[in-house]
């Protein structure tokens, strides 16, 4: 019983729970039993609240027992991301600066989630103050691939990607800014959005006009990720770029028919990035699946020459202005790609912003261009499959050397600064077993576009069933 609650898809287990063939409660038990079982292996859910969680299933049965409207969300348990504040419950950023810190109050997105009538069960792990895309930390250690113990998990939001994997929850919140619910949804084998800058408002944070950095859901499947986007977005007056479109107009995506949809496939971002053998050789093959459902296929990618300036730019000017002062007060206290990080936004001059802000611009309209002529582009979501558990980050790719923690990255993170939504969904596995993503990337504000894409894929592969039991580890740390 466990097991089959805690592999079920969201939409379906929502559906279950209004016609009270489930309760709240059968649920949210089922997750905690799966999380004793399963979490101590691969170490996602850093802060657990089982007493709390019941409680809130209790009050959401009774809710229902007596006429209440069901919330989209009503009964399915989520543990948020340990960088988004939550009243009453400790959020860390992974950080020893803010481990024992317990917010005030729920910021938007949590907000959001909770009014749908989603059931709080705990954080998942993140980097230190979400930096780089694997996850861990000084405080809570290493999260572990449900796929593979050993191996990376992905981040930063790591812990709800392995959390979704290992059926630990039954959605998940997460944020990107160079492909931080990209690359752990590839490595997990499970869906994540990055959605256009906006989509998802934020009210947190040193730069509200910041158009790198989004929130976005996960899910096991392209209409559970589809649904908690619905709750997610729609328009707030407290983000200065939110969009006005309502988050119930993705409440519902299906598949279809891509008869016509014009392709075009960038296996190396138009020979920018290297890319692992092993991922191509997953993705190249994937090619055939989209050609026969109908789709016209070409080898292409947008503009991108400028594409690492901006981003590496925009992104320290960012570490700046958000840990300067940290660092300042604490210089001992963050791990040194961070400090390496402020210290480059600190030598940037108002000349190199300005640059990078109007060569911004430029992208953006390019991929407008782009879009015109093409309705998606396919890509790697990650550069390699999932590495060494022990590692920062990859060294070597494809026999060029990586030099800093964000090189590997750059297939998420060329993307980002396009201003476009992109998915990444379950495209298959290595012969050792290993997940790979590819990336459904559409024109800005094409959000629809993508996902239907996606769910069209999803239905006629089925890679996103294959789940693997979590087998023994060394020890997390």
């Amino acid at each position: 019983m466990t097991d089959d609650l805690c592999s079920c898809d969201a939409t379906d287990l929502a559906a279950r729970i209004r016609r009270r063939e489930l309760s709240a409660r059968e649920v949210v038990q089922a997750h905690l039993d799966r999380i004793a079982q399963v979490n101590p292996v691969i170490n996602a859910i850093v802060t657990l609240d089982a007493e709390g969680a019941l409680a809130a299933a209790a009050a959401a049965d009774e809710h229902l027992a007596r006429g209440g409207e069901p919330g989209p969300l009503h009964g399915l348990p989520i543990a948020f991301k340990d960088t988004h504040l939550t009243r009453g419950m400790r959020t860390t950023h992974g950080s020893p600066l803010h481990a024992t810190d317990v917010p005030d109050r729920d910021e938007l997105l949590v907000e959001r989630i909770q009014a749908a009538g989603a059931i709080r069960i705990g954080k998942t792990n993140v980097p230190e103050f979400a930096a780089g895309s694997h996850t861990y930390n000084p405080v809570f250690g290493t999260t572990r691939n449900p796929y593979d113990p050993t191996r990376s998990a992905g981040g930063s939001s790591g812990g709800a990607a392995a959390a979704l994997a290992a059926g630990l929850q039954a959605l998940a919140d997460g944020s990107d800014m160079g492909g931080s619910l990209r690359n752990p949804a590839s490595f997990c084998n499970v869906v994540g959005l990055r959605p256009t800058p906006g989509r998802v408002p934020t009210e947190t944070g040193g730069n509200l006009w910041d158009t790198l950095a989004v929130a976005g859901p996960m899910g096991r499947t392209v209409a559970d990720t589809a649904l908690l986007l619905s709750v997610m977005a729609g328009p707030d007056p407290r983000s200065p770029i939110s969009l006005d479109e309502p988050g119930s107009a993705f409440r519902t995506v299906r598949e279809r028919d891509l008869t016509g949809l014009r392709v075009a496939w960038a296996p190396d971002l138009g020979g920018r990035v290297p890319v692992d053998p092993e991922v191509l050789a997953v993705l190249e093959p994937q090619l055939a699946v989209f050609e026969r459902l109908g789709c016209r296929i070409e080898e292409a990618c947008p503009e991108l020459d400028a594409a690492e300036d901006v981003f590496r730019t925009l992104r320290a000017h960012e570490f700046a202005l958000g840990l300067g002062e940290t660092l300042d007060a604490s210089p001992g206290a963050l791990k040194s790609s961070i400090v390496w990080n402020v210290e480059e936004g600190r030598r940037l001059t108002g000349p190199d912003v300005a640059r990078a802000t109007a060569a911004h611009s430029r992208l953006h309209l390019a991929a407008v261009d782009f879009f015109s002529r093409y309705d998606i582009l396919l890509a790697p979501v990650s550069q390699v499959v999932p590495f060494d558990a022990e590692l920062e980050c990859p060294q070597i790719i494809a026999g060029q050397p990586q030099h800093t923690y964000l090189d590997w990255m750059r297939s998420a993170y060329f993307v980002s600064v396009l201003g476009a939504p992109a998915l990444s969904v379950p495209a298959g596995f290595t012969p050792g077993g290993l997940p790979v993503g590819v990336q459904i990337v559409g024109a800005p504000r094409a959000e629809r576009t993508v996902l239907e894409v996606g769910a069209a894929y999803e239905a006629a592969t089925g890679h996103r069933r294959r789940r693997q039991p979590v087998l023994a580890a060394p020890p997390v740390g």
